[in-house]
């Protein structure tokens, strides 16, 4: 018999495999998206928003922002998460190599900076951010009906949600 109190995360199916239930009802989570790459980034909020919807979660639970860019969405995604409002942000957006280190810089520091807002606000921040080497890989990731990256964020977001829940309980 064990004397340790034994936590594991909750088991989910990739959002691109159907996955149903109630793991959003009753959770409150913003998504941030960027604007830059809109029409891959859009894609990634319908796959999001389809996620929220097959897993129980209600209109009121969710908010969407819109950020600019990549740069710019871990400064909204610290706001949303300090707010008190959301149990969980997820922070949407797509970088994609080009010819300058214009890249390196942006991801790199929309990758610092939600782990920034996650580690300093104690709310799940989850990093949704395709960075790829051009517009086709970008596209298969961010298809709902191919890798669905955005429906996964959103997933791994409901998961720390009750992953911290179960941490907090007696």
């Amino acid at each position: 018999m064990s004397r340790y109190r034994i936590i594991e995360g909750v088991a989910r199916k990739a959002a691109r495999e159907g996955s149903t239930g109630d793991a959003a009802a009753g959770c409150r989570v913003a998504i941030v998206a960027a604007r830059f790459n809109a029409d891959i980034v859009e894609q990634m909020v319908a796959g999001a928003m389809a996620a929220w919807e097959r897993l129980g979660g209600d209109a009121q639970g969710l908010t969407l922002v819109r950020a600019p860019g990549a740069f710019e969405l871990p400064l909204v995604a610290r706001k949303l998460a300090a707010s008190g409002r959301h149990d969980a942000v997820v922070a949407l957006g797509c970088v994609i190599r080009g010819d300058t280190a214009h890249f390196d810089f942006v991801a790199g520091e929309a990758a610092r900076g939600v782990a920034d807002a996650a580690r300093d606000t104690g709310v799940p921040v989850i990093f949704g951010v395709l960075t790829t080497e051009n517009v086709e890989q970008a596209l298969e990731r961010a298809d709902p009906a191919r890798m669905d990256k955005g429906g996964e964020a959103l997933e791994a977001a409901l998961e720390m949600v009750q992953l911290l829940r179960l941490i907090d309980a007696p």
